[in-house]
């Protein structure tokens, strides 16, 4: 239990760097909606389309592979390093290739009429990049505070320059305000939606500013053999990688090509309500995976292993049906002309618990150097993805592309499951997990479908889900607290 309390708290301070920066970005959403046509939120996603597709290339699985290797070896600084300048090599060729083929690519992502935007997708993804190197090694050597701290210096600018571009300075000037010249002669020459770009390469520049000092302190000295080693467990994890892009981006892009932009902005906005899932399964993989790895040694690590996953399917049930239940609060999130795709909201919440439980499942074939099996997981779930949508999009349009994350997560939850019985079995409470499972799911079922929202309605549903919870865990309970 001591061991589980370090985890809890360690995963509490992430959870400040994962879920508030992104619970005010959440907040921006109605900024966004507000200021940008469905039409324009969509090019805000495709931005972010890409940008997700290169982070994986350009990170090559190192991150994951960092942790595996940082608890075996004791040459740390040659870790650090091989690491570092591995990433900087790769960041260098990107650079250089987007450089000599610029309008060749500006035109492939639909940025040949705003030059700008490649420009910010370059610097963006090269900073970011680099920095995922000392961020690791905050994390893999159990410095939670001091990588929230940068992590909210970085969201603290985003903010305030997206709320100047978007909001403010639109309303100092509708009310007659006065502002200097060289602002108002400049401000309409930037797109609109490239100021959340802007915003973000601002932070992202003073983050890896303020990573700097946690680089310079280690001798740099590139390992071959290291890396050699590192190659081999970090290639498959690359392609799962990729793969889980597909999974998570592939809907809207289909969307806005085979139905229409404003569609993919309508899906794309409303998708954004499932962000607290999201967030706390972000806040626990901060603190999980550099921890399994940790305990990996430990007599009884398959035994915390499944305690935690039994904790995280309870909290991850109470979001899902928290969010179910006050969905009429959410909604208001985001601006009224993107309601008609609320639909969708349940059944991401869903799939995303899914992927959740799938990420706590992962830790067997990390800790055994079969990371191949992730890449066949994450393949299996893209090609679920891709025919789903292909097949259904025409037919039942948008609401196809929540069936098929639902699809391709819970396969790839179930696959994982039966695969690591064999290779690394984990003694999980199966009755218990499941059970919390559904009594979540149909409580949330029960809530959207056949009852009308109200507060109290709402407030009494997770109730009696926190009463079910808190009987059958009253003794794990009293132990943690």
């Amino acid at each position: 239990m001591s061991t589980l309390k370090g985890f809890f708290k360690d995963s509490i301070i992430y959870g400040v760097a994962a879920v508030l920066p992104r619970v005010i970005n959440f907040l921006l959403v109605r900024v966004h909606t507000d200021a940008l046509p469905a039409a324009h939120y969509a090019e805000n996603t495709d931005f972010y389309i890409w940008a997700a597709l290169f982070a994986v290339l350009l990170t090559f699985g190192m991150e994951t592979t960092f942790f595996r290797f940082y608890k075996d070896t004791d040459k740390k600084d040659s870790l650090i390093a091989t690491t570092f300048i591995s990433i900087s090599v790769g960041v260098g060729v990107f650079l250089l290739i987007f450089s000599l083929l610029f309008e060749p690519i500006s035109n492939f992502f639909g940025f040949g009429t705003n030059p700008l935007r490649l420009q910010l997708f370059m610097a963006i993804l090269a900073l970011d990049t680099l920095a995922m190197v000392p961020f690791a090694y905050l994390r893999a050597s159990n410095r939670p505070v001091k990588y929230t701290f940068i992590k909210l210096i970085n969201v603290g600018i985003i903010v305030i320059v997206q709320l100047l571009a978007l909001r403010w300075i639109p309303n100092w000037e509708r009310h007659g305000v006065a502002l200097p010249d060289w602002l108002l002669s400049n401000y309409p020459k930037i797109s609109k939606v490239n100021y959340i770009f802007i915003a973000n390469l601002l932070g992202s520049a003073l983050s890896f500013l303020l990573l700097i000092p946690y680089l310079i302190r280690f001798k740099w000295q590139f390992d071959k053999a290291l890396y050699k080693k590192m190659l081999l467990y970090s290639y498959p994890i690359v392609i799962a990688g990729l793969a889980y892009v597909v999974n998570e981006n592939l809907d809207k892009f289909l969307i806005g090509k085979l139905i229409d932009k404003e569609t993919e902005g309508l899906y794309a906005a409303a998708y954004k309500l499932a962000i607290f899932m999201n967030l706390y399964i972000m806040a626990f993989r901060l603190g999980a995976e550099p921890f399994f790895f940790n305990i990996s040694h430990e007599k009884n690590a398959k035994e915390t292993y499944a305690l935690i996953m039994k904790y995280f399917v309870i909290i991850g049930s109470f979001v899902l049906l928290g969010i179910v239940a006050f969905l009429d609060l959410f909604k208001h999130f985001i601006n009224p002309d993107y309601w008609v795709a609320l639909g969708i909201v349940p059944i991401v919440l869903l799939a995303n618990l899914f992927l959740g439980i799938y990420h706590n499942l992962s830790i067997w074939y990390k800790l055994t150097d079969k990371t191949r099996y992730g890449m066949y997981f994450s393949i299996f779930g893209a090609i679920i993805t891709v025919v789903i949508n292909l097949v259904m999009l025409p037919i039942i349009g948008f609401m196809a592309s929540a069936w098929a994350t639902l699809f391709a997560y819970g396969l790839m939850m179930l696959v994982s499951f039966w695969v690591g019985k064999k290779h690394y079995p984990i003694p999980y409470d199966i009755k218990r997990i499941l059970s919390y499972l559904i009594a979540g799911i149909s409580i949330a079922y029960i809530s959207y479908y056949f009852l009308d929202q109200s507060w109290l309605l709402s407030i009494m549903e997770v109730f009696v889900f926190g009463v079910i919870i808190f009987y059958f865990e009253r003794k794990a309970i009293r132990k943690i607290v």
